[in-house]
């Protein structure tokens, strides 16, 4: 049977013997959440693997080197990606003791060989026939809210007007929820990512733990309700995936193809990852490209350009800057020896800007050739699941963007605020102004 979908560390651990360590580096300050880039250069230059005290984690900075560990599953496991990055208090934990909270680990953070078995029938919920029926949709929603917003006038701010709603409403209709229940699910998912990626207070930790298992209940009686009235949307397909395999008297949780309990897992899951990143994606897009006229005049003309342009701000100003792994065995990474149970953060923000691996890395450049060899959506059997949906919503927004706001340019005056986290990295709010 497979882990629990979320399991906090007991501790934080120590370093591995004879590992460089860094006793006051955070990816949770202030000075970090404004601007990672300059201190993950640095941390780089200084070590390819070090020891944060602060978080308890072995951190790997060089590209090449969490290459290796993607491309090692075995020895790397992903079963530590949605847990809490640090103990949580006796309160929260009784929240999540409640009986009927029983998520397992499906994607991200499964394991091999479930893994792989999942993975068959998730895939085919983001195929090109999905993704090709979804896009009309995103198109019509897409030109709505950008009516919407162009009718209220210039400034606006583009996060609650257009970049939030838009992927969430997009990853809900291709799970089917309900649109009326759009607001009350947004709240759900945006506290997930202070439970796995933040240091919230015991107070906040109760609070988001009570919110995460109401949202269990909702995804599960909204299963129940496909399983008895199918349509056509993801959440039914995966239900006829395990029907088609369990028979009327197969042991609902037996996992030759994809079991009931997993397909409440995938729906819980997915929902959160598949509209979050996307509204930083396309918030960090126009932070790259609106200061710099040239190239937001160049991409005007040319749409030709929009594609390498969002390449470019994945690789340049990710709207994931890191990820996590726990050590299977004991191993040597870096010329580190690192014992099993290690957990490990793969710095995406320091490997995407490596001058061994991109001319002029700290440049901003839509033309940039291979833009799109970034880590960012990871890579191996792991590999991001809805990195052609998140690509092909940022495109879209782009497009429109630049063909109906050609004289979109940032609000002066305004500073950004970040999401305190270690991994999703977009502004809280965006303010943009036309002619």
């Amino acid at each position: 049977m497979a882990g629990s979908y979320h399991e906090a560390p007991e501790s934080l651990g120590s370093a591995p013997p004879g590992c460089p360590a860094h006793s006051t580096w955070s990816p949770l300050s202030t000075e970090y959440l404004t601007d990672p880039y300059p201190i993950a250069n640095e941390l780089r230059d200084e070590h390819s693997v070090f020891w944060s005290e602060q978080l308890g984690h072995l951190v790997i900075t060089d590209m090449d080197l969490i290459e290796e560990v993607f491309m090692t599953p075995a020895v790397y496991a992903s079963s530590n990606v949605q847990d809490p990055i640090a103990p949580l208090c006796p309160a929260a934990q009784n929240v999540l003791g409640a009986p009927d909270f029983n998520p397992v680990a499906v994607m991200s953070n499964r394991q091999e060989p479930d893994h792989a078995r999942i993975r068959v029938f998730t895939r085919q919920g983001f195929s090109n026939r999905r993704l090709k029926a979804l896009e009309d949709y995103m198109r019509s929603r897409a030109t709505k809210l950008l009516d919407e917003m162009i009718a209220n006038g210039s400034p606006a701010e583009f996060v609650q007007q257009f970049a939030f709603p838009l992927p969430a409403e997009i990853v809900f209709r291709l799970i089917g929820f309900p649109p009326e229940d759009d607001r009350m699910i947004k709240s759900w998912c945006v506290n997930r990512k202070a439970f796995s990626w933040g240091h919230p207070t015991d107070t906040e930790q109760v609070a988001i733990a009570e919110g995460m298992l109401d949202y269990w209940r909702y995804c599960r009686e909204f299963v129940a309700s496909r399983r008895e009235k199918r349509e056509d949307d993801f959440t039914s397909e995966l239900l006829n995936a395990w029907e088609a395999d369990s028979g009327p008297d197969r042991d609902p949780d037996a996992t030759t193809g994809i079991s009931y309990s997993e397909v409440e897992s995938v729906v819980y899951g997915i929902s959160f990852a598949g509209h979050d990143p996307v509204t930083a994606l396309m918030c960090n897009t126009l932070l790259c490209l609106l200061p710099r006229r040239d190239q937001w005049q160049a991409l005007v003309d040319d749409p030709s350009l929009v594609s390498n342009a969002v390449e470019e701000t994945l690789r340049y100003e990710s709207s994931q800057i890191s990820w996590r792994r726990v050590t299977t065995q004991d191993t040597t990474l870096g010329n580190v020896d690192v014992p099993a149970g290690t957990r490990l953060m793969l710095n995406f923000a320091s490997a995407n800007h490596s001058p061994r691996h991109f001319e002029n890395p700290d440049e901003f450049d839509i033309t940039r050739a291979r833009a799109n060899k970034h880590i960012s959506f990871g890579k191996g059997i792991h590999f991001c699941l809805g990195a052609g949906l998140s690509r092909l919503e940022a495109r879209i927004a782009l497009e429109l963007l630049a063909e109906r706001l050609p004289t979109l340019r940032l609000s002066g005056g305004q500073t950004f605020d970040y999401f305190p986290n270690i991994t999703f990295r977009g502004p809280n709010s965006l303010h943009l102004e036309w002619s």
